[in-house]
């Protein structure tokens, strides 16, 4: 039960923009999108699967691993959160395609570390943060489209 408590207390932080920024989707299907855009339902459900990766990923390292050592660990998990929260707020709230793509391309970089390091702490742990990369990949692709077809 401890366990599942710890995982929890790891995951809601994640889900935190969600209440913060409401998402608008009637904006997002006012923009002009490129043809690969996936339909709004869809991040929903991405992102809640890419939230549980992640917070498995962290929970797996701090199970596993002396506090001490994770100081720059926590740095960049922190930084990534940050970025990934922000996202929503400066895409939906601000309703700012630019910066949502400047965020997005900062979360992309953050994840990269995040990743690096995570497999420096324990390679099977990094490999639950792919999904993720690989995604954020997509949405820095998406975001710059979305950016230049609605200027």
């Amino acid at each position: 039960m401890k366990n599942i408590i710890q995982f929890i207390l790891i995951l809601i932080p994640w889900f935190l923009s969600r209440f913060l920024f409401p998402i608008d989707s009637s904006y997002y299907q006012s923009l002009q999108l490129p043809f690969f855009a996936p339909p709004d339902f869809v991040f929903g459900v991405v992102w809640t699967i890419l939230y549980i990766l992640i917070a498995y990923s962290i929970y797996q390292i701090y199970q596993n691993e002396c506090w001490k050592q994770l100081k720059n660990y926590n740095h960049t998990i922190l930084s990534n959160y940050i970025f990934n929260q922000l996202f929503t707020f400066f895409f939906f709230t601000l309703r700012n395609t630019f910066l949502g793509f400047v965020d997005c391309v900062a979360v992309l970089i953050t994840s990269l570390f995040f990743y690096y390091e995570t497999k420096e702490l324990n390679e099977k742990a990094s490999k639950f943060l792919l999904p993720y990369l690989f995604w954020n990949l997509f949405a820095c692709i998406l975001c710059i489209f979305i950016y230049f077809m609605n200027l």
